[in-house]
């Protein structure tokens, strides 16, 4: 399994915003942890379809949203990987956002079991 080029992929499939293509590198039994909610670990969404509908929700937040500058670093000895990149969009109410984040990927069987989002908290 080729972590880089897979997370390279699934940049570029972000950017794209084509929801098809990003779900097509998670397992079914995925879980998703977003930045915001009201837990430690943000808001977490499990199952494939849960985890798509969270994704869509961040296209209908930042309906441009771009991540640019990534870079991707693997552990091919557990099976995960990390992107960095820096998200840029406006809101649907015109609010700029432009920040620095990451996602923490594990994967199985050549699949996307977890991501895990972190941002930057800009004030």
């Amino acid at each position: 399994m080729d972590i880089r080029r897979i997370l390279g992929e699934l940049c570029k499939a972000f950017n794209a915003h084509d929801l098809d293509r990003i779900m097509a590198f998670f397992s079914d039994d995925c879980a998703l942890e977003m930045p915001k909610g009201s837990e430690p670990w943000g808001s977490r969404f499990e199952g494939k379809r849960n985890v798509r509908e969270a994704l869509a929700t961040r296209f209908e937040g930042l309906p441009d949203v771009h991540y640019g500058s990534e870079e991707h670093f693997v552990d091919p000895t557990a099976d995960t990987g990390i992107s960095k990149w820096t998200l840029t969009g406006t809101t649907r109410e015109g609010t700029k956002v432009d920040v620095r984040g990451c996602d923490f990927y594990t994967f199985s069987n050549g699949k996307v079991v977890r991501k895990d989002s972190y941002w930057k908290i800009v004030e």
